[in-house]
């Protein structure tokens, strides 16, 4: 049965603190807190930065049993690297940490800068790079480079599927081209809201639906309007009325409405579900 997971995107934030996390809660636990008024986080530390396979245990343990982090690919393979040549740098990734997440590791999310077009052979090569199983992803994480000896995490304590889907934010990935590639790669193509910041895709192109609200009226700032978060709630239900999981993530956390508007985004869902 399709499965539903709304949450936010990162969860350290000083805003945060005395308006969504109580007063006097350890900065070390938030996360704990978090993860039990949401079901999934998106960690985009690993945006900036390889992380250390320590957090990612820590991360998992500290989480409820039920409970998936998406994981952001690095700036390093998006942006400065821009896709291409980035064998390498995706086995560092992987080799980071992101398997000792065990049976909470969810989709890897790779987002591109709003500069760079589609350029299908580029695409095509980097789509081929990317492993599908957590198997395949330690077979490729044992390629890392020496910036990650005596550091790495190369196993996985099963062999499960790995998802991937791709945030573009240039017009020209409106090119069938890309969404068939996308198909082929059994990837998601992100459904972004962005205050019209950058293009919304809308095509499924996976067997899940990968959603990212960065602000209804101002990016990262704006909430969402009880009206919007009841139309965000009949578009997600009908992807998973159509059998498709779905992962929702809010990233408009300058103003602390993230967390609220995943709580109330899942609330709405649920009562759907139960009416």
């Amino acid at each position: 049965m399709a499965r539903i997971r709304v949450g936010t995107s990162g969860w350290r934030y000083p805003p945060w603190r005395r308006t969504f996390y109580p007063e006097g809660l350890a900065q070390r636990r938030e996360l704990e807190h978090l993860s039990r008024r949401v079901d999934t986080i998106e960690i985009n530390g690993s945006f900036y930065s390889l992380q250390r396979p320590e957090s990612y245990r820590a991360w998992a343990a500290e989480t409820p049993e039920d409970f998936v982090f998406s994981v952001k690919g690095p700036r390093f393979v998006t942006h400065l690297k821009q896709l291409r040549d980035v064998g390498t740098p995706v086995a560092n990734f992987l080799a980071s940490g992101v398997l000792a997440l065990g049976p909470k590791l969810g989709p890897l999310l790779w987002q591109l800068p709003p500069r760079m077009r589609f350029d299908r052979d580029r695409l095509a090569a980097f789509l081929d790079l990317l492993p599908h199983s957590t198997r395949a992803a330690a077979a490729l994480a044992a390629r890392h480079d020496e910036r990650l000896d005596g550091r790495a995490h190369l196993v996985t304590d099963a062999d499960r599927p790995l998802r991937h889907a791709v945030e573009p934010r240039h017009e020209s990935f409106r090119d069938p081209a890309f969404r068939a590639l996308l198909r082929e790669h059994g990837v998601a193509l992100v459904v972004a809201d962005s205050a019209g910041a950058w293009p919304r895709f809308d095509e499924v192109t996976a067997d899940f639906v990968y959603v990212r609200l960065h602000g209804q009226d101002e990016l990262y700032t704006s909430g969402y309007t009880p009206d919007a978060l009841d139309a965000w709630a009949a578009e997600v239900a009908k992807w998973r009325d159509g059998g498709r999981d779905v992962v929702v993530y809010f990233d408009n956390d300058a103003k602390v409405h993230a967390p609220f508007d995943a709580i109330a985004l899942a609330e709405r869902l649920a009562a759907g579900a139960a009416g």
